[in-house]
């Protein structure tokens, strides 16, 4: 697999899901940048949806962000007002600019089709057609949303680039190992050698302003979920928490008090989420909360030592770590589970939590090792196919096991049998090996064991 740039591994986007609403948006993007000058003989485009992205689509908004998409928007210029206006053209006048140029009409009975099976690659996939006015092809793409709201097309799935021998890269890892070998050999810590690895393809200057900014919108989307009171969207009618428990004032001395702070950011982010908003995909939006929770937490517990050094060595020790996930495994529920999700985002950020407490890089992979060991096997049952219930308090008891990951890693002396590595073959392999009624489906667990009134 070719080198990329990680800090792709943290993007802002819009809520619910990366893999089901950021990505789809993404791969309507790509194909009305496809369609180039073809876009004049346009008169209809169509939308199918496969596997995860049919079967939950509803629940994710996976249809109207195809709509929004093939409209030119990006997740990260979407604001409510543009939102509500991109959707009311589409249902209420049946029209959509597409690409933010030419008016068509849009039939949502019609152009968005709903399929019960799946396309070969991945379980998250969707063909975008367009046809003139006599009915005929102008394009059609095949697109896969691989987690994260990174998207493939078919070809580049089947043909992925590799390395070429001249193009390789003086700092480069694959695995952990390689990590720690090139932490030894520069001398050098992981946030040091996860910004030598990024300043081949960004300046330090951009890098550190990315980080930064990333950092910006975590801390916005709280403020968002702490002074949001109200009703998540959905047909689950579930109240939003945050603000009643960011009104609740919690003892300081309570010995257990850390629990219900953590908790607090992490609800807020998460139903921020869920609410459609804006957030970090860290590296998934349905894991958005947990990175966001534990960093908070440390800017809350160090004050003005959390400063902008550190925040932005936490989110280059956490990609470098989310990584090896995406090269190795997977960061989509669809394809592996929640584990694939909640559990990444978990060790992402205990790894990140053991570097803020002084951890040495041995210690650093432990923790994000200890924090996915203890995830494994986590199913993703998403009940109604909305990413509240399990989802806003998994992402909870994510942050929580990160920061007792890294407690665990730092307080013992014996060399762990289990490495990091290890762990991410495990959890692909038990992602793969899980049915796929629990790998976002709706089709078992909670979302069928569930009643409501809907």
């Amino acid at each position: 697999m070719a080198d990329t740039s990680n800090l792709s591994i943290f993007k802002i986007g819009v809520g619910p899901s990366s893999s089901h609403t950021v990505g789809p948006m993404l791969a309507c993007n790509l194909f009305c940048n496809a369609l180039g000058d073809k876009i004049s003989e346009v008169e209809r485009v169509e939308i199918e949806l496969f596997g995860s992205l049919s079967l939950t689509g509803k629940g994710h908004l996976t249809d109207m962000a195809c709509v929004i998409g093939l409209n030119g928007i990006r997740a990260r210029d979407l604001t409510p007002t543009l939102k509500a206006q991109t959707i009311a053209l589409a249902m209420e006048q049946n029209k959509i600019n597409l690409s933010g140029k030419k008016l068509i009409s849009f039939d949502y009975d019609k152009d968005v089709i709903f399929h019960k099976d799946f396309l070969p690659l991945h379980e998250n996939g969707m063909k975008v057609s367009a046809f003139d006015s006599n009915k005929n092809l102008v394009l059609s793409e095949v697109y896969y949303s691989v987690g994260g709201g990174f998207v493939a097309t078919q070809e580049a799935l089947k043909n992925p680039p590799k390395q070429e021998s001249g193009e390789k890269l003086e700092i480069s890892f694959s695995s952990a190992k390689e990590l720690l070998e090139l932490c030894e050999k520069h001398q050098k810590s992981i946030a040091q050698i996860s910004m030598e690895y990024e300043k081949q393809f960004n300046s330090q200057e951009y890098i550190r302003n990315y980080c930064l900014e990333i950092w910006s919108v975590m801390q916005e989307s709280y403020r968002n979920g702490i002074e949001s009171d109200g009703i998540l969207p959905g047909p689950l009618k579930l109240k939003r928490r945050a603000p009643e428990l960011y009104r609740h004032q919690i003892n300081p001395n309570d010995p257990l008090a850390f629990v219900d702070v953590v908790s607090l950011y992490a609800i807020a982010v998460a139903e921020e989420n869920g609410a459609g908003g804006k957030v970090v995909t860290a590296p998934t939006n349905g894991a958005c909360a947990v990175v966001p929770a534990v960093m908070l937490y440390f800017q809350e517990q160090l004050k003005e030592k959390f400063d902008d050094n550190l925040v932005v060595d936490f989110l280059l020790v956490a990609m470098a770590i989310g990584s090896l996930y995406k090269k190795n495994a997977s960061i989509s529920g669809a394809e592996a589970g929640c584990q694939a999700e909640i559990g990444s985002a978990s060790s992402m950020a205990a790894g990140s939590a053991a570097y803020v407490m002084g951890g040495s890089n041995a210690q650093i992979c432990s923790a994000a090792e200890i924090a996915m060991e203890h995830h494994l096997g986590l199913t993703c049952d998403p009940v109604a196919g909305l990413v509240q219930i399990p989802c806003i308090e998994r992402n909870a008891f994510g942050a929580i096991k990160a920061i007792s990951a890294a407690r665990m890693a730092l307080s013992r002396d014996s060399k762990p049998t289990v490495g990091l590595d290890e762990v991410i073959k495990t959890m692909y392999q038990t992602g793969k090996d899980m049915d796929h009624r629990y790998k976002e489906t709706s089709l078992g667990g909670l979302a069928t064991h569930l009643v409501w009134e809907a």
